[in-house]
């Protein structure tokens, strides 16, 4: 009997011992510095043998646990130090784990970091790869941003490369880099953005204005330059990048060199140089298209867990050469060099840049700080300063003056502060303020006309985001305030004035007449709302749907706003409008990812409302001094963007992969019921790549792009009148080039020089078959081809 009682007390404990093995421990993988979660984090179990992975949102869940026990648990990250805990289970236990970037193997990666998620949890956000950059070392920011589904660019040629995302570019981008949103002169179409991108360690793209933080007048998106991750290790390491190429017989080097310590403080110095003679189409040379880059960049600081310091300063100063047939000097040549199916000016090949060109000369100095309290958060603080100069040189026609006819100085001061909420990883919280003041100064003795007159801007802002995260759901939100004002002094041709009836609308705004001018003091205020909100759910470790919605407002930008006379570098008279309102973007995107070894995807459709939409198109031409040029007007409307970008990616096999991307976007001006002018047409690209890791590192890729006819445009055509035959002849600016399909190869090979340096040798071929071929985004197709076969040869080496 007793020992049938014995027996019942052992079974009942064993039950009891079993139903206690029902508790799960949950939590999120962090890095220890930005807080920010890490994804594909490897966390095992020593004494269960159970391995899992972190999810995209960094969290893991280990099931099945006993109370009461204690388990031995590693965590392990690339470019992560690898750790152990013990973690005793208390019930269903929660467990934050802080990881701590290092550096390992110097000679076989490189330090970058990944890019992060910067445009929230519900975010349509890219990112441009490592490999990428490497391959764009030689071109320009906007060249590597057209990897990406749903961004494209608009062309002064083929080194004035301008990012156009789901149709939208200039002003309504919002370029950050380094934390500092770059201001440079942007509203021009060919104005390139003044940003080294040897100089980035990640770069992403918010579509659309989920990205408050970074200023809520993103009515296109949000292009994110963050600068190469310094780890914390007793390290000194580097890289040099030499590329040299056929098209424009020139080349690249760039090299950085990082010196770090285990008590957080770093230096790093980082600089560029390019240079390039006239470029070639298939069958001439493009004269007069060469270009000249010099950049430098330096960072000093200190980074620990509970405080960082860092200041940094650069330059990037840039000289371009403008296509030489597009600055003509008669109706009868503009007419002929835009109807002619070859350019009127085709020189030998050369070195040198000469007018039409610009040289732009950046300056970046910054100094941010942050402090972070436990169960708090992080507070930040940044002030810069920029400097921007910016000279255009037109063709004098009958004189030896070599002043430039625009000369720009752009100077800003901007100072932020932010606050993140870290104390509890299911909850991401920011909150901010901006303040911003910029001076405009043209200097008045080029002995032309100002495009952009003088001008003050106040700019400040505000702004709360916050995302809560509910085991697979996701709900975020969030606004921004931002006043804007500006005061500028601009002399205005009387009869222009009066034609534009500014004399009955703005009477205020007349300071004195001089001649046959006017001085006016015309200043505006505009108060800009901005809101986003977004869901996504997670269905499993595969799946994940997001949805979200954007509010946007701009304020027009100065060019815009008083334009008034010739533009040199975009070979165009512009002309812009002082009763302009802001516009207004409502916005719906919706994003299916599918995330697997063998297969994986993204359908991102969107919706873009935008009122009071400003544009620029072509009106006509006009005769001046220094030629014959087109007129672009500025002029406001309603506006309605469609879209859809996809991302495929197959792995066939250990060795082979197939890459797919297509990009849709319809634009159309509802005012009117006609098509926007510079819409990016259909465009599909597809890469298949073979890898082998065993044979140097061997990865091989061709690359087929295809991009379709624009068959939707707006009719903006218009007629010259010839003197020389008393006659008018019809200019087509508005009909679109043929449809178009380039070959690109790619090979790259890794030779191990020591223990602690790699030599990556790299082989391409642009445009392998030499098409002849005009892009509807190139403001050059006008008068030229665009670019012809290129060679590519790329040395890097680690160090």
């Amino acid at each position: 009997m007793k020992f049938f009682i014995v027996l019942c007390a052992v079974m009942y404990s064993s039950m009891s011992i079993a139903q206690d093995c029902t508790y799960t421990l949950t939590g999120y993988v962090i890095d220890l510095h930005d807080q920010e979660t890490l994804a594909d984090a490897t966390l095992s179990i020593e004494e269960l043998g159970n391995t899992i992975k972190t999810t995209t949102k960094g969290k893991y869940t280990f099931s099945n646990l006993c109370n009461g026990a204690t388990y031995t648990i590693r965590v392990s990250h690339p470019l992560c130090n690898t750790q152990t805990i013990n973690v005793t289970i208390n019930g269903n236990t929660e467990r934050t784990i802080n990881m701590e970037h290092h550096l390992e193997e110097l000679g076989e990666i490189s330090i970058t970091g990944e890019a992060q998620k910067n445009g929230g949890k519900t975010a349509i956000e890219s990112q441009v790869s490592n490999e990428a950059i490497q391959v764009n070392s030689a071109g320009s920011l906007g060249d590597a941003l057209n990897q990406l589904s749903g961004v494209s660019s608009l062309n002064t040629g083929n080194t004035v490369v301008k990012p156009v995302i789901q149709g939208l570019h200039s002003s309504r981008v919002v370029l950050i880099t380094e934390g500092t949103r770059l201001q440079d002169q942007e509203w021009g179409v060919e104005h390139a953005p003044n940003v080294d991108l040897n100089n980035a360690g990640s770069i992403s793209v918010i579509k659309g204005a989920a990205g408050l933080q970074y200023g809520g007048d993103a009515v296109g998106g949000t292009i994110i330059v963050n600068p190469k991750r310094i780890p914390i290790s007793d390290s000194l390491y580097g890289e040099t990048l030499l590329t040299g190429v056929t098209n424009g017989r020139g080349g690249s080097a760039t090299t950085t060199l990082t010196k770090s310590y285990n008590s957080g403080w770093y230096a790093s110095f980082q600089g560029t140089l390019k240079r390039f003679g006239d470029f070639e189409a298939p069958d001439y040379i493009l004269s007069n298209t060469g270009a000249d880059e010099r950049d430098a960049a330096v960072r000093i600081g200190v980074n620990k867990y509970s405080y960082g310091v860092e200041a940094s300063y650069s330059i990037y100063s840039n000289k371009l050469g403008i296509l030489r047939s597009s600055h003509v000097g008669s109706a009868a040549d503009l007419a002929n060099a835009i109807n002619s199916d070859r350019p009127l000016f085709i020189e030998d090949f050369t070195y040198d840049i000469n007018p039409p060109r610009q040289e732009v000369k950046h300056q970046v100095a910054r100094l941010n700080a942050y402090k972070r309290f436990d169960n708090i958060g992080k507070f930040s603080f940044q002030y810069d300063y920029q400097q921007n100069n910016r000279l255009e040189f037109d063709i004098r026609r009958d004189s030896e003056d070599v002043r430039p006819a625009i000369d720009l100085q752009l100077r800003t001061h901007s100072t932020t502060l932010d606050f993140e909420y870290t104390a509890d990883n299911t909850v991401e919280a920011k909150a901010g303020v901006l303040a911003r003041t910029q001076t405009n100064f043209p200097d008045p003795l080029t002995g032309v006309r100002r495009l952009i007159p003088d001008y003050d801007r106040f700019d400040f802002g505000i702004y709360a985001l916050a995302a809560k995260t509910l085991d697979a759901w996701t709900i975020e939100g969030g606004i921004r305030y931002d006043y804007n004002f500006i005061d500028a002094q601009k002399f205005y041709r009387t009869s222009f004035w009066e034609a534009r009836g500014y004399d009955v609308l703005f009477p205020e705004l007349v300071i004195e007449e001089v001649g046959n001018q006017i001085l006016t003091n015309p200043e505006f205020t505009f108060h800009n709302v901005s809101a986003t909100a977004g869901v996504g759910y997670e269905f499993n470790d595969i799946y994940n749907i997001t949805a979200n919605y954007s509010l946007a407002n701009r304020a027009p930008n100065p060019s815009e706003l008083f334009s008034d006379g010739l533009h040199q570098s975009a070979a165009r008279i512009e002309l812009g409008d002082i009763r302009f309102d802001q516009e207004t973007s409502n916005k719906i995107s919706v994003a299916l990812s599918r995330k697997h070894k063998n297969w994986s995807f993204t359908v991102a459709p969107f919706a873009n409302f935008i009122s009071d939409f400003i544009l620029i198109e072509p009106t006509g031409s006009q005769q001046s001094l220094r030629g014959n040029f087109q007129v672009w007007e500025y002029r406001q409307t309603d506006a309605r963007l469609l879209g859809v970008d996809i991302d495929n990616e197959f792995r066939v096999s250990e060795h082979f992969s197939i890459n797919n991307q297509l990009s849709v976007v319809k634009g159309q001006d509802t005012t009117l019921d006609v098509p926007l002018i510079n819409i990016p047409p259909v465009n599909t690209t597809n890469r298949v790549t073979y890898t082998n890791e065993k044979w140097h590192n061997l990865k091989v890729w061709v690359e087929s792009q295809y991009v379709f006819r624009q068959n939707e445009f707006p009719d903006n055509n218009f007629e010259i009148f010839i003197v020389e035959t008393d006659s008018n002849v019809l200019v087509d600016v508005s009909t679109p080039p043929d449809a178009y399909h380039l070959i690109n190869l790619r090979g790259q090979l890794d030779f191990a020089v020591s223990n602690k340096s790699t030599l990556q040798v790299a082989l391409a071929v642009n445009n392998l078959f030499d098409t002849s071929y005009r892009n509807y985004l190139n403001r050059q197709r006008f008068f030229a081809d665009d670019l012809g076969r290129n060679l590519s040869l790329q040395l890097k080496i680690n160090y």
